[in-house]
């Protein structure tokens, strides 16, 4: 029974950790894509508008990759 159970709290670990990395390539990527730099616009310039963009789209890729995970 507790060997089920270990193996269970494992294989979540592995799969979050999993899915962390993932965003976080995610984002990367999409930093590297975009022709400007996300943080000193997000936050040197205090865009409003691109930093709901990027939330948006962190909350996106997140349920994509839960799923995918799932």
């Amino acid at each position: 029974m507790f060997t089920g159970l270990a193996s269970n709290v494992l294989a979540a670990l592995v799969f979050a950790l999993l899915g962390i990395v993932i965003l976080i390539l995610s984002f990367v990527a999409l930093d590297k894509l975009t022709p400007y730099a996300l943080w000193q616009e997000i936050v040197d310039k205090q865009n409003m508008a691109l930093a709901v963009l990027i939330g948006c789209l962190g909350l996106g890729i997140s349920i994509i990759i839960a799923a995918a995970i799932h």
